[in-house]
C-alpha cells in the first residue's frame, strides 16, 4: 500500500484518513438502502425481485445498480417467489364455432379499452375447487372484470365480462381474445360479445402463448397469493382473491408493460 501511495503521489496518512472516514459512511448508506429495500419487498407482499425493487427505488428518485440491490437482498434473505407448474383447465373438445386469432400476439395496444384477454383458472379449497375467470385490459394489464364460482359454465365468463361493463369499462368496438374453451365459444358468451359490439379472437389450438398476458396474470396470482394455501371455504378464497386483484394487483403492483413504457419514455 505504501508503494501504491507513492506511485499515485498520495501520502499514506491521507489514504488511511480517507479510508477511516468513508467506510462508516458506506456502511450507513448500505443500511439505509437495505431498509428501503425491505420496506418495498414487504409492501409487495414479499413478491418483488431485484428488478421491480430497482424500479420502485427509481420511482422514489433513488438510483442504484442491480448488483448492489441483489447483494443487499441476498444478505437480508429477500427473494422473489418461484413458480410451480399447474394443470390446464381448457376444454376445447366441442362442436361449437371457433374464431381466428385476430390478436396475433400483438400484446401492446397504444390505447386503453381496445384489446381485452380472458381465461379461467382454478383455486383449491377444503370445500372443493373454485374457478376464477378474468378479463384483462392489455393496455394497462389491469383485471377490469372477474368472476368466481364453483362451476365452469358459460355463466362464469359472462359474469366476468359483465363486471367490466358495470365498472364503466368501454367495451364497444374492442377486440376480445380468449382460448377455444367451450365457455368462450358458447352461444351465451358470443351473444354477449355481439351485444357489446366486441370482436371475438381465439388462440390457436393448444397454444397458450397466444394468450400470454392472461397466463402471466395467473402465474402471478398462483405464485404471489394462492400457492401453498388451502382455503377453508369458498368465501375465504373469494375474499383473499378480491384483496389480491383489486387492492394489490390493480393498484400497487408494478407491471412489466408499465415498466417498459417508463424506460422508453425516460421516466426510469
Amino acid at each position: 500500500m505504501t508503494t501504491l501511495c507513492r506511485v499515485m503521489q498520495v501520502s499514506t496518512s491521507t489514504y488511511y484518513n480517507f479510508l477511516a472516514s468513508s467506510m462508516p459512511m458506506r456502511y450507513y448508506e448500505n443500511n439505509k438502502l437495505r431498509t428501503s429495500i425491505e420496506i418495498i419487498h414487504r409492501r409487495s407482499r414479499n413478491t418483488y425481485g431485484k428488478r421491480r425493487v430497482q424500479a420502485e427505488l427509481r420511482s422514489e428518485g433513488k438510483r442504484h445498480g442491480l448488483i448492489r440491490i441483489s447483494r443487499l437482498m441476498k444478505e437480508s434473505g429477500l427473494k422473489a417467489k418461484a413458480a410451480k407448474k399447474y394443470k390446464a383447465t381448457i376444454n376445447s373438445c366441442h362442436d361449437l364455432i371457433t374464431y381466428e386469432n385476430k390478436l396475433d400476439r400483438k400484446f401492446s395496444p397504444t390505447k386503453p379499452s381496445t384489446h381485452f384477454t380472458s381465461d379461467i383458472t382454478y383455486i383449491r379449497t377444503l370445500n372443493g375447487w373454485l374457478f376464477l375467470a378474468v378479463v384483462i385490459d392489455l393496455y394497462s394489464r389491469k383485471v377490469v372484470g372477474w368472476s368466481m364460482a364453483n362451476h365452469m359454465r358459460a355463466e362464469l365468463v359472462c359474469n366476468a365480462l359483465q363486471m367490466a361493463k358495470i365498472k364503466g369499462v368501454k367495451l364497444s368496438g374492442s377486440l376480445h381474445h380468449s382460448d377455444r374453451g367451450v365457455q368462450y365459444c358458447s352461444n351465451a358468451f358470443q351473444s354477449l360479445l355481439s351485444k357489446n359490439n366486441m370482436t371475438p379472437s381465439m388462440s390457436r389450438k393448444g397454444n397458450c402463448w397466444d394468450n400470454a398476458p392472461t397466463e402471466s396474470f395467473f402465474h402471478s396470482l398462483k405464485v404471489e397469493s394462492v400457492e401453498n394455501k388451502i382455503y377453508k371455504n369458498h368465501e375465504e378464497a373469494k375474499q383473499e382473491n378480491f384483496d389480491y386483484i383489486e387492492v394489490f394487483y390493480n393498484i400497487q403492483r408494478l407491471h412489466w408493460e408499465c415498466l417498459l413504457n417508463c424506460v422508453i419514455s425516460g421516466r426510469l
